[in-house]
């Protein structure tokens, strides 16, 4: 299976008119997921202008609630600022078992039907399917939980390696850091890339990571010897994309064996070499797309993907859609006409 990284929605022009972000607490609250939402949504970027978004934080229980690690905490109102929301966030949930408060689920999918969009964060993905959400949908959660979504909610196809889903109004992330790559996704979508590499930068993070949930499930690490080597490897290669490389050239330059290459590489990485060295052209080509208006021939040959129709191929594949259709979505508007 391709490791998709997301399922790309219709272009959206405008953000929503909506800017009012509620993420929702409870007790039990998962902290890291909630803080992930509080990050993006919720510090105050002047940088951003006037259209930023706004944050408000919707208590599920009544009285005295608690974070993990032991904190208490208070919110700005109850599950009435569901209804006011453009976006809700779903902060993972207290457990995969518990149960989803009927009042909650009502509420979700009455903000839903009036138009707002529900992100999931992690475990959060069982709220959305309890409240029927999902129903019919693709969505994603931790690698830990996929074979419980699957078998509690048989309606929903469960991919289970990537990093987030984008179905348009209603978004899953998978572990608790691919809530963050979710985040960024949604500004990306609202405001455009710079937007959403400022808001990176802030947070000393990649705008965009590439791969799968497979990169992080029980990969062996190499012995430290091994991976002095190949690291440099690995970023010698990524400055010279447009090289060709074999498995025996690149096991040459590593001092070792085609064969102990490909199991170090691979226990590395958590992919093949061909694979590893197409998700890095990708990435270079998303790159030049977004940040240059050079031909799609140049970017081909740029990034190492050869030609153009080689270029769209591999587009088509592994994002579903086309150079062109991401350049007009996700490319800096300012900059010049590329080259014909």
């Amino acid at each position: 299976m391709p490791y998709i990284v997301n399922i790309m929605p219709k272009p959206h022009e405008a953000p929503p008119q909506n800017r009012l972000v509620v993420a929702i607490a409870y007790d039990g609250l998962c902290t890291f997921e909630f803080g992930v939402a509080v990050e993006v949504f919720g510090l105050a970027r002047p940088e951003m202008g006037d259209d930023w978004y706004r944050f408000a934080v919707a208590a599920v229980d009544d009285g005295e609630m608690r974070a993990v690690g032991g904190m208490r905490f208070t919110t700005d109102g109850g599950l009435d600022l569901i209804e006011q929301a453009g976006t809700i966030v779903v902060p993972g949930w207290r457990g995969i078992h518990e149960p989803v408060p009927e009042a909650l689920c009502t509420a979700l999918r009455a903000a839903h039907a009036n138009g707002a969009r529900v992100l999931s964060l992690c475990s959060g993905v069982f709220v959305l399917a309890a409240a029927g959400l999902l129903n019919g949908r693709q969505a994603t959660t931790h690698w830990r939980y996929t074979d419980s979504l699957k078998a509690r909610f048989p309606e929903i196809e469960v991919l289970p390696d990537v990093l987030y889903v984008d179905g348009g109004t209603v978004l899953t992330a998978a572990g608790s850091a691919a809530g963050i790559d979710l985040c960024l996704h949604l500004i990306r979508r609202d405001f455009g890339t710079k937007a959403a590499n400022m808001v990176a930068r802030r947070l000393v993070v990649v705008p965009h990571r590439d791969g799968g949930q497979a990169q992080f499930i029980e990969k062996a690490v190499p012995e430290t010897h091994e991976k002095a080597r190949l690291g440099p490897l690995l970023d010698a290669v990524r400055a010279e994309l447009c090289r060709d490389y074999t498995v025996a050239s690149l096991a040459d330059r590593a001092g070792m064996s085609s064969r102990t290459f490909l199991r170090r590489f691979e226990a590395a990485t958590g992919t093949t070499p061909a694979r590893w060295l197409l998700l890095q052209r990708l990435s270079k080509a998303k790159d030049l797309l977004e940040t240059t208006r050079l031909g799609i021939k140049a970017i081909a040959a740029t990034s190492g993907l050869g030609s153009a129709a080689n270029l769209r191929h591999h587009f088509r594949q592994q994002f579903s859609t086309t150079p062109a259709a991401y350049r007009e979505r996700f490319g800096t508007k300012s900059l010049t006409r590329p080259a014909a």
